[in-house]
């Protein structure tokens, strides 16, 4: 099926970045974010370390790429955030559904994403005054996160900085933040990855990461990976639609793909050898450490940094990095937001970031206290952070992402994806594209969305 080029269209001018280093350092700050240094490293940890590794590696280079590419080139197709993007293909109960799907999760996302952000920026402030003993404590994180106007003051914090980013608009913010974060995040990773993996013990940690083995392979492994892949890859948010849309005509999206790729894996991997080593080397690989899950970050580390000296030194780098790997992402999820209601609802960039400020305030501060004051309030047994958590990764992303196949499968055509590609890129890997989109990805993707469903009814264990 051929769909004609409208993009000739009359459609105003629109913001765009200045070339293929500021849309990659932009894409990879988004797909680089908490997803990867916080969520990467306990994943890893808890289904498999090697295992968990080599699994989510095979599905970035063939599920991720395949999503990536369709985002970006359907974005830079229509020069339009996803309500739009889906919009310019027709006006279906089936396309004005998907649209808004992908672009009503990063609105979801940020608030709560914020809320942790907040948390990491309340860490790196009492890393910078010395508190490592403090931090190290059995009952501090519980503590801090219960003191519900403790949690809403970093929150504000840390929003406020994403907003006067976004504010600046995407040359003068998210570009230029990105050209200056994304080189000290990797200098930052670096630099604590190398000292966590020269702890005395730390080898052991070494090996359970990188070297796979298949006595710790479950299908939870799998589930666990396919999760990880929307998290950190920054598909299935609405994000690339939005960012393709910003795309050069003679940017070549396969090679930008490729190096998104090879970066959001790199740091991944640092992540994975700043975390897991560190571990070892503190409890010796205990599984009771290594299931840890989320407090992993926030509870475990500190431990860690405090047990093997020049704790507040190794925080303050820790934290810093991080914050910065939470800025770039959050950035991203408002960027996108923002982009729709400017599109969609004819504001300026001005009166978007009012209105997302009005929606922030409202979920981030109910995800902010819902650890403290409103610990009575719980969906499904979760808190709303949990729950919004839940709901968007777990639910909404996978039926973005199918969506997004039906997209580019029967509505538009692999053909026509390929088309705009090949505009700017050989596209060398076009065979492995048209199969994944056909046959791969709808598998996954209908497995994570049961794997989930089937966790929150309580018929598996996640």
């Amino acid at each position: 099926m051929s769909i004609p080029d409208k993009k000739k269209e009359k459609q105003g001018k629109r913001a765009s970045f200045s070339g293929s280093l500021g849309y990659i350092l932009a894409v990879a700050g988004s797909a680089v974010g908490l997803g990867n240094i916080w969520r990467f490293p306990y994943l890893a940890a808890k289904y498999g370390g090697g295992m968990f590794l080599l699994t989510y590696l095979v599905l970035v280079v063939t599920f991720g790429y395949a999503l990536i590419v369709s985002e970006t080139a359907i974005g830079r197709k229509t020069r339009k955030s996803p309500v739009g993007a889906y919009r310019f293909f027709g006006t279906s109960g089936f396309m004005k559904a998907g649209g808004w799907i992908n672009a009503v999760i990063p609105m979801l996302i940020v608030p709560y994403y914020s809320v942790i952000g907040g948390w990491v920026t309340k860490y790196l402030f009492e890393y910078i005054k010395g508190n490592s003993s403090s931090l190290a404590g059995d009952g501090y994180f519980g503590s801090f996160i219960s003191d519900s106007a403790n949690v809403e003051l970093w929150f504000l914090v840390f929003a406020v900085i994403v907003f006067a980013v976004i504010l600046a608009g995407v040359k003068n913010g998210i570009e230029r933040i990105s050209k200056v974060m994304m080189p000290l995040l990797v200098v930052l990773a670096v630099v604590v990855a190398v000292y966590s993996v020269t702890r005395p013990g730390a080898l052991e940690g070494v090996k359970y990461f990188l070297i796979p083995n298949f006595k710790n392979f479950s299908v939870m492994t799998v589930v666990a990976a396919m999760g990880q892949m929307f998290y950190s890859l920054s598909i299935a948010m609405g994000i690339l639609y939005t960012y393709g849309s910003y795309l050069k005509e003679d940017v070549d999206i396969e090679k930008t793909t490729r190096q998104v790729e090879i970066f959001d894996t790199a740091i991944a991997l640092l992540a994975g050898l700043m975390v897991i080593p560190a571990v070892f080397a503190f409890s010796g690989g205990a599984p009771e450490t290594l299931n840890a899950g989320p407090s992993l970050m926030f509870i475990t580390l500190p431990k860690v940094f405090d047990s093997m000296g020049f704790g507040n030194a190794v925080g303050v780098v820790f934290f810093l990095m991080v914050l910065f790997a939470a800025l770039t992402s959050a950035i991203s999820l408002m960027e996108t937001s923002v982009s729709t209601l400017t599109d969609e609802l004819g504001f300026d960039r001005r009166k978007g970031c009012i209105l997302m400020a009005a929606v922030m305030l409202v979920f981030g501060s109910a995800s902010a206290m819902g650890f403290g004051v409103w610990d009575f309030v719980t969906i499904l047994g979760m808190s709303v952070l949990d729950f919004l958590d839940f709901l968007t990764n777990s639910v909404m992303m996978p039926v973005a992402a199918f969506a997004t196949c039906i997209l580019v499968v029967r509505v538009m055509g692999c053909s026509e994806v390929a088309k705009e590609v090949r505009r700017s890129s050989a596209f060398k890997r076009e065979k492995l594209y048209r199969f994944v989109m056909r046959y791969l990805a709808p598998v996954c993707i209908a497995v994570i969305l049961l794997s989930s469903i089937a966790s929150v009814m309580g018929w598996i264990q996640m």
